[in-house]
């Protein structure tokens, strides 16, 4: 019988086959890589551990639960695309994979719930449920993650870092975009949903997720890498009829750049009056908070920081498009 407390090598034989590998990846997630790890056994048969790089023990602990550890090539640039594809690779044969990243625990119902799902609905490629945050009270920053998790439930276009995959269907699609430093987990669905497959978001939940942002400068930080996400994934696939992130790569020029260049070269050449466009910010803030509730502190936050983050998202969006004039490749942008 399987010790549940050990995680099962790929390769290695088990006595009850689930069929469902996992990938996770990682770089320096101290504990959370412990926990993570942890909330598989005895879920999966396989757990492939994708490193990039990590100073601290997440190697050797991922290697005393009985993971397959692989080590990603420090002369080639990280990605968590490139992470996931060679974790997906060193699984070895199954019928579905669970992606999950290392700051990430995975709930207790999760894969046998997702997998009935898949197992009944041969069409759904990509079956993903409610991430929640772990710690929303710990910031205001870790609350909008939260916020950002909660997606309809139903057919969807794309789905997160953490989802059960059918093996197959990644496979055929060519698995991920190594290239992409962010957003390749819906350009992945994009291209899944092209070849006739479904992504549903089941109404269960499915991780916990540590984003231990506490700080202005990392949620700025990951703003600006969704901004650099939006350009790229429009630069890819925004042709008709999808327009994959157009309208965020446009608002994020306008919000971010156009309307404020406006407002300072009307008030400064020609009248003061031209400054009175930036009151379109607060206003937008005001209207967008109605929608949640005036009443509702949750509201006004996210309708703050969403204003807010359309600077971080232009500078973001600039940083693809000034690289791409300039052929620079793009390094990833960190916020933890």
């Amino acid at each position: 019988m399987r010790d549940p407390g050990k995680l099962t090598p790929a390769g290695a034989p088990v006595t009850v086959a689930t069929g469902v590998g996992a990938v996770v990846i990682g770089r320096n997630e101290g504990q959370r890589l412990v926990a993570c790890l942890a909330s598989l056994a005895g879920s999966v048969d396989r757990v492939v551990y994708v490193d990039s790089g990590s100073t601290d023990d997440s190697i050797a602990n991922a290697r005393a639960v009985g993971a397959t550890v692989v080590p990603l090539d420090l002369t080639r640039p990280f990605t968590a695309a490139r992470a996931r594809n060679e974790g997906f690779a060193a699984l070895g044969p199954v019928a579905y994979a669970q992606f999950v990243d290392g700051d990430c625990e995975l709930r207790p119902d999760w894969i046998a719930t997702a997998r009935a799902f898949l197992d009944a609905h041969p069409d759904v490629a990509v079956a993903c449920g409610r991430r929640r945050e772990r710690a929303p009270e710990a910031s205001v920053y870790n609350r909008l993650c939260d916020r950002e998790w909660d997606t309809p439930v139903g057919e969807a276009r794309a789905c997160g870092g953490d989802s059960l995959m059918r093996a197959d269907a990644v496979a055929a699609a060519g698995g991920f975009r190594a290239s992409l430093i962010a957003g390749e987990e819906p350009e992945l669905c994009l291209r899944l949903r092209a070849k006739g497959w479904k992504i549903r978001r089941l109404d269960a939940e499915m991780t916990l997720h540590d984003a231990a942002i506490t700080r202005l400068g990392q949620w700025w930080r990951r703003t600006r890498r969704a901004g650099f996400a939006f350009a790229e994934g429009a630069a890819l696939h925004g042709a008709p009829p999808e327009r994959h992130w157009v309208r965020e790569t446009r608002r994020a020029l306008i919000w971010g750049l156009a309307l404020p260049v406006a407002a300072l070269g009307i008030g400064l050449l020609f009248s003061p009056l031209g400054l009175l466009l930036l009151l379109a910010y607060p206003a937008q803030v005001v209207r967008m908070a109605a929608r949640g509730g005036i009443g509702d502190r949750a509201a006004w936050e996210f309708a703050f920081f969403g204003v807010l983050g359309k600077f971080p998202e232009m500078l973001g969006v600039l940083e693809y498009r000034i690289g791409v004039l300039l052929g620079r490749r793009a390094g990833l942008i960190e916020y933890k």
